[in-house]
């Protein structure tokens, strides 16, 4: 369906970037990353194979395709673009993969992908992949982090996410890179590239030029307001919750930590400071037996008012959408933990498309209940006539099987998915499964279509 593949901006050779896109409409469709179910049938299965082992094929090529899509997403929009690691792990199921170095566990054969979604700063949309870093680590070990240059070591991952984000999303009215604490690190919040700022979830006191540490002139800040934050849902069951938090909130210099840095030949003098706002963010009369919520974060961004204040907690609360995509890539959705593919190169590029996968399954269960998006975050405009037609063929006598959105718009869209996925417009919502069949039935009437109209059907 993803006519921007066939373009040629993925892989370079047509009969590769058509086969990626049917691979990735056909993940989408089987809400799946087992390739049998992929394939649908013996051909399609051994294409799909021979795509994934292809040595002209890697992550970034497969996905080369989904960031263009992003770029154009993102035009003249306020953006964020969260950043993570998640890891797969093969745990009892590793004894014959071949290629993969040890997982987390140090043990275990597994690998990582550490992506970059944007995310519309204002209405909270998913837009797309703007980047992602997918790796397996090596067998034999390494110097202490410490003893390597940054640009050498597993963390600089953090700030090549960042100089991504900025180049992909030059087009975007604004860019702010969020991450987690992992993400907290002096050169990240140093060398912000030109274009975008950085809110991080403090992991360290930072020493501060005129004396103390971050967290202790943050505690004896004077609470500038309150406000209510929403908590999200942590997964299946839970549906998330508001809590009260109390804020604070400084502006001031972090200085580089005095350590030597003789032995990991970084150009960064230890002297370095960093103009970083704070924000404390500690909740009130917590529920009894939940854990209290307490942010300390950490952004390039001014904070001099208790409003910017919120506008950092709130753009860095964004960063759940990204928990929310491996959720669906993972044991919550396409399962890619799970997958019997062997070789490393295989199993990385399977989930190059498992991640735009998951993705494109995230906006369409989104745009369910309205979006302002376009249709064209997850279709080509030159579909948008034909699924008109389909979407009239699809419509009832009552008012409640009319499509009542916006020719073009993403829920437009999402409602075409879900009736084709067969939802019957009156009892709950559509679930990821509906629009995963709903998907499956819109690709094949498409292409059908457009057959019929280069006048190849006989």
């Amino acid at each position: 369906m993803s006519n921007v593949w066939k373009r040629g901006t993925g892989l370079g050779d047509v009969r590769l970037d058509a086969r990626a896109a049917v691979v990735l409409d056909r993940i989408v469709a089987e809400h799946s990353l087992v390739l049998k179910r992929i394939g649908n049938g013996r051909a399609g299965t051994l294409a799909a194979g021979r795509l994934l082992a292809s040595e002209k094929v890697s992550p970034e090529h497969l996905l080369a395709a989904e960031v263009t899509r992003t770029q154009a997403a993102i035009r003249g929009r306020r953006i964020v673009a969260a950043q993570d690691t998640t890891e797969i792990n093969f745990a009892g199921r590793d004894k014959r993969r071949r290629g993969l170095g040890p997982a987390g566990d140090g043990v275990s054969k597994g690998f990582f992908i550490h992506p970059v979604i944007a995310i519309d700063a204002d209405d909270e949309a998913v837009l797309g992949v703007l980047h992602a870093h997918i790796w397996t680590r090596r067998d034999e070990p390494l110097a202490h982090r410490h003893r390597r240059p940054f640009a050498e070591r597993e963390s600089a991952r953090w700030l090549e996410g960042c100089h991504a984000a900025a180049e992909h999303g030059a087009d975007a009215a604004s860019m702010v890179v969020v991450g987690d604490r992992e993400s907290d690190i002096f050169q990240v919040l140093s060398q912000t590239p030109a274009g975008c700022d950085i809110i991080v979830r403090a992991r360290h006191d930072r020493p501060l030029s005129g004396g103390g540490t971050a967290f202790s002139a943050l505690a004896a800040c004077e609470i500038a307001g309150s406000a209510r934050v929403k908590v999200a849902s942590k997964g299946i069951g839970d549906k998330g919750r508001t809590a009260r938090v109390a804020i604070r909130f400084l502006h001031a210099d972090a200085a580089n930590p005095q350590r030597s840095r003789s032995k990991s030949n970084d150009t960064m003098s230890p002297g370095s400071v960093v103009r970083l706002g704070f924000v404390d963010v500690c909740e009130i009369d917590t529920p009894e037996g939940v854990e209290p919520l307490h942010w300390r974060l950490a952004a390039t961004l001014p904070v001099t008012s208790l409003e910017e204040a919120c506008e950092i907690i709130r753009l860095y609360r964004l960063r759940w959408r990204i928990e929310e995509v491996f959720r669906a890539l993972k044991k919550d959705g396409l399962r890619l933990e799970e997958t019997q593919v062997q070789e490393a190169r295989t199993v990385m590029n399977l989930a190059a498309l498992g991640l735009a996968a998951a993705v494109r399954i995230i906006q369409l269960v989104d745009a369910r209940d309205g979006s302002a998006r376009p249709a064209t975050d997850v279709i080509d405009a030159v579909d948008i006539d034909d699924v008109e037609r389909i979407s009239r063929s699809l419509e009832g006598g009552t008012e409640r099987q009319k499509n009542k959105w916006t020719k073009g718009g993403l829920p437009w869209l999402a409602w075409v998915v879900a009736r084709l996925g067969g939802w019957d417009c009156y009892y709950g919502k559509p679930g990821p499964k509906t629009m995963a069949h709903g998907w499956d039935r819109l690709s094949n009437r498409l292409e059908g279509m457009r057959l019929a109209a280069a006048g190849s059907l006989v």
